[in-house]
């Protein structure tokens, strides 16, 4: 039975060990890249501005259009004028029509020599079955540079998606270093705390065999049990603050909640932190200036509505049909042109009060460009003090660490001789594991802050 025990735990461990993925922190940017929906809506987003950029620049080029039409009534149309006698005209000296007028009645009416006689007409208009089929091309010439204007702001609009999607991918990467960081303190941190309650434990074995023997009193090993008991606390904390961090980094790079990961290379390279940055490399500080571009180019839109405007039109096309009395009025093709030209003239300072308008957003625009870039120098040099904080607190806890190593080392050497007291050697011990603690933040803190810096500078890719 034992033996069986035995197995099947040597299948689940190797069974989980092999289960387990390890990641990378550049494999974990990638993966909380792709799976990141901000930055899938960011992409979508600069797909969908460059075919609207395609879709403006179309607007150069002649339209092309098929037309046709068909008609039916079940009815004619019928007209008739009535026919009767018209008066005559004749000339006079000069050759001008005067009428021919014999005499004037009493009531003033005239009498004329001569009428003619008009039988009237009747018109049967048939205009069932008649049908038209054509094809146009219409070509703007000019007008007033809306569609240049148009397809520029397209253009803008493209470049500021694109700007918007390096800005949302490097906050995706800056929540991937978190979630990273963030793991690899709490993996650390539960080997910092089962070490230290390995330390407890033995103490704790040590001063119970003592008190068996009566060389000390009972009250040494309860002091060292309730150490023992917070080791224990502190080691399920540890497990639970490392498992979740574990679950957030699946939530980060899209893996399902229940896979086991691990993270490597906690100990990469520093980054040289450079001195000089240039602010202008930071996306937040491109698209305010596109945005500036934008609304110059809005300007000359609302201008180009004022301005005179162009355009030609050709048709080629057939009509069939409408008759009249019984015979067609149409059965061929004809070709038809036509330029138009609109002029405006006066619109009550209705354009001139829209540029200026339009002008004022600018000045907005640069304005909040203005402000921006002081706040992203201010952060800039945040960011760049809290990096060179936490690079300091790297040596100093490392050398902190190192001095509570040798101090506990002393502290059990002198506590088996009997020179310092249990509690001085439980001091020592405590201050060692806070030691390591720190030692563990810091260098998580500065990892995360290089991050950071790289983000603050407008070089992190």
């Amino acid at each position: 039975m034992k033996k069986i025990l035995i197995y099947i735990g040597c299948f689940l461990f190797s069974f989980n060990i092999f289960s387990q993925q390890i990641i990378t922190l550049d494999k974990c940017r990638e993966m909380a890249v792709e799976n990141s929906k901000q930055q899938q809506i960011a992409s979508q987003t600069t797909q969908k501005q460059k075919y609207e950029y395609k879709s403006y620049k179309a607007n150069f080029f002649p339209d092309f259009s098929a037309a046709g039409s068909y008609m039916y009534t079940s009815k004619k149309i019928n007209y008739n004028v009535d026919g009767g006698y018209l008066p005559t005209f004749v000339p006079d000296e000069s050759g001008n029509m005067i009428p021919n007028i014999l005499t004037t009645l009493p009531d003033g009416s005239p009498v004329f020599k001569e009428y003619a006689y008009f039988p009237g007409l009747d018109f049967n208009i048939d205009p069932r079955r008649s049908y038209f089929g054509g094809i146009k091309v219409e070509q703007p010439i000019y007008m007033g540079g809306k569609i240049l204007a148009s397809t520029k702001m397209a253009s803008i609009g493209t470049d500021i998606a694109q700007l918007n999607e390096k800005l949302t991918k490097q906050d995706v990467i800056v929540k991937a270093d978190e979630a990273y960081w963030n793991l690899v303190r709490a993996k650390e941190m539960v080997i910092a705390v089962i070490k230290y309650k390995d330390v407890i434990e033995e103490l704790y074995r040590n001063v119970n065999n003592a008190v068996n023997v009566g060389k000390i009193h009972k009250n040494d090993a309860l002091k060292v049990r309730v150490k023992l008991n917070e080791a224990k606390l502190n080691l399920l904390r540890a497990n639970n603050a490392q498992h979740l961090a574990s679950m957030n980094l699946c939530y980060v790079v899209g893996l399902p909640m229940t896979t086991l990961v691990d993270v490597e290379d906690s100990d990469s390279k520093s980054i040289s932190i450079p001195e000089n940055y240039d602010i202008t490399a930071r996306p937040e500080y491109q698209m305010l200036s596109k945005q500036i571009d934008l609304k110059k180019q809005q300007s000359k839109l609302i201008r180009s509505d004022y301005l005179p405007n162009a355009g030609i039109m050709a048709m080629y096309g057939y009509m069939n049909g409408l008759k009249i009395n019984g015979d067609k009025v149409f059965d061929n093709a004809n070709f038809a042109a036509m330029l138009s030209v609109n002029i405006p003239l006066f619109h009550w300072g209705e354009g001139r009060n829209k540029i200026n308008a339009a002008k004022a957003e600018q000045k907005i625009a640069e304005l909040k460009r203005s402000d921006i870039e002081q706040q992203l120098i201010l952060e800039i040099n945040q960011v760049h003090n809290a990096l060179v904080e936490s690079q300091m607190e790297v040596e100093l806890t490392k050398s902190s660490l190192e001095q509570a190593e040798e101090n506990m080392r002393d502290s059990e050497n002198l506590y088996k001789v009997g020179k310092v007291t249990l509690a001085d050697y439980l001091e020592s011990q405590t201050s060692w594991q806070k030691a390591w603690a720190e030692s563990i933040n810091a260098k998580a803190s500065f990892k995360l802050n290089e991050t950071k810096y790289l983000k603050a500078i407008g070089e992190l890719q």
